[in-house]
This record gives C-alpha cells, sequence and structure tokens, in this order.
C-alpha cells in the first residue's frame, strides 16, 4: 500500500465489519517503535498547533463556517481522555471545545437524542471534541435495552442525515473507534486497582459492562458498517498502546487538516497609514 494515508488505512472497511479481524494491538505506518512514535506525536503536535490556529483565524472572519469535529468512542478504558490528554492537549484550548457525553439528565430525557448534540456543537473555527458522543443512543441503549429495537435501529439513518447535514454547513467530521481487546482492559482495571493515584478513576459499574463485551462488539459493529461514509467516516485506531492510539489520532487529524487548505486571513488595511499612526507619540 506504498503512498496510502492512515485514513485509507483505518477507515472501516465497507460492508459487513468484524472487529475480532482487526488486532487492536497493531500498529499500522507506525513511524517506528514507542520512542519514536511519542517524539512524531509531539512534531505533530507542532503543526495541528499551526494548522489549528489558522482555522481559528479564520472562523473571526465574516460568513466563515468550517470547524472541525472529532468523535472519539470505544470500549472502557480505551483511551478517550488519554487522548484528549496527549493529542488535544497540545493545541491551545482557546480553539478547543470539549464535550462529555454520559447518561442523559433529566432535560435531556425530555428531547430529541439529538438536541444535546446540537448544543454542544464547535463554532467556526473550533475543533470540538466528543468523549462518547450521539452514538450512545445506538450503543447503551441497543445493549440495555433502554429503548424498543425498532426505536434505536430507526436512529442509524437520522445520524447518517445529521452528520451529512452538518458536512453541509461547513464541519469536517472524524469518528475515532479506539480498539481495545478485553485482555488490555483487564489490565488497564488492575493497574488503576493498585495505584492509589489512578484508584479513583475505577467505577466498579465497569466490571458490569465488561460482561457485555459480545454485545458491545456487536453494536460497534453495527455502527461502523452503517454509519460510515464519506461525508463522516469511521476510523479504527488499535488502542492497546497508548503510544500508538495517540500517534495515529494525531496523524488522523494533521491528514485531515492538512486537505483544508488552511490559511491565515488577509484583512484589508492600510499598513503604511496604520504604521505611520504607530509612529506618532500617544
Amino acid at each position: 500500500m506504498s503512498g496510502a494515508s492512515l485514513r485509507d488505512i483505518l477507515r472501516a472497511p465497507a460492508g459487513p465489519v468484524d472487529l475480532g479481524a482487526i488486532d487492536p494491538a497493531d500498529t499500522p505506518l507506525a513511524p517506528g517503535g514507542k520512542a519514536r512514535a511519542i517524539e512524531a506525536t509531539q512534531e505533530h503536535g507542532e503543526r495541528l498547533a499551526r494548522l489549528q490556529e489558522m482555522l481559528y483565524a479564520e472562523g473571526t472572519t465574516d460568513g466563515a463556517t468550517r470547524r472541525v469535529l472529532l468523535v472519539l468512542q470505544g470500549m472502557d478504558t480505551c483511551g478517550k481522555d488519554g487522548t484528549v490528554k496527549h493529542v488535544i492537549g497540545m493545541l491551545n484550548p482557546q480553539g478547543c471545545h470539549i464535550t462529555g457525553f454520559k447518561a442523559p439528565t433529566e432535560e435531556e430525557r425530555r428531547h430529541h437524542f439529538l438536541w444535546r448534540v446540537r448544543r454542544a456543537l464547535p463554532a467556526p473555527g473550533m475543533i470540538g471534541i466528543f468523549n462518547r458522543s450521539h452514538y450512545e443512543d445506538v450503543l447503551v441503549v441497543r445493549v440495555h435495552d433502554l429503548v424498543p429495537e425498532q426505536v434505536w435501529s430507526g436512529r442509524y439513518a437520522e445520524i447518517n442525515r445529521f452528520e451529512q447535514q452538518l458536512a453541509g454547513n461547513g464541519v469536517t467530521i472524524v469518528k475515532c473507534f479506539l480498539h481495545i481487546s478485553p485482555a488490555e482492559q483487564r489490565r488497564r482495571l488492575l493497574a488503576r486497582l493498585a495505584d492509589p493515584t489512578k484508584r479513583w478513576k475505577f467505577n466498579p459499574a465497569d466490571l458490569a459492562e465488561r460482561g457485555h463485551w459480545t454485545d458491545y462488539t456487536a453494536a460497534y459493529e453495527a455502527v461502523l458498517e452503517r454509519c460510515s461514509s464519506s461525508a463522516a467516516p469511521w476510523y479504527v485506531v488499535p488502542a492497546d498502546r497508548k503510544w500508538y492510539r495517540n500517534w495515529a489520532v494525531a496523524q488522523l487529524l494533521a491528514e485531515t487538516l492538512g486537505e483544508l487548505n488552511l490559511s491565515y486571513p488577509r484583512p484589508d488595511l492600510d499598513l503604511a497609514a496604520l504604521r505611520a499612526q504607530l509612529g506618532k507619540k500617544p
């Protein structure tokens, strides 16, 4: 696959998706081992920061519509928070809007499932990050039978229309499924219990959710098959190796932002007159 981009490699396959056939410990197109990948991630950070600044600057101009939405989904401990910390943490927080979608509140339950999502969309010039997302409404609700099947099964088409609408309104969508193995999840949960500084992260409810691994896998496979489009593709990011996960998400963002052909606005300023005015004493 000479010349292929990481987006080409990690994009969810067309047709039925078998997550069991995708190795969560794989490292496709990695720039080297762990040390080199960490270094390369930092290099991405410098490039991403420049691209983000241009996007933010563009957003200050009249009529600007372009923004980026990064969606992070995956099993518990897959690294959604870690990705935000190590990848988004390299960017200027002024140009980012991070939303963590937990169980809906009473107010949110009174509205359509996309209501709270629309309220959290990034403004022009911004990079929005969804730590979990509207996909919870075809994942958790499916696994736990929170709504009838005829309800959640109709949401795939609703989500596709919603994302197509976003794309038409200037939103570039990058959706990452952080693919972790049950063995690695077990190791990370045990590590949380062993470390007093991380024990606060341990939620006993995660063990109950772990018991639904097969059901969640089937739910994610359906999402990846039915809701990956040219307007809003899904990428399956192997996440057993944290260093690869961070590098891959940074690379996906770099490739995506790079294709936007961003540049700084060129305001209509009389530079000579402004310099002359600045040359006068106050």
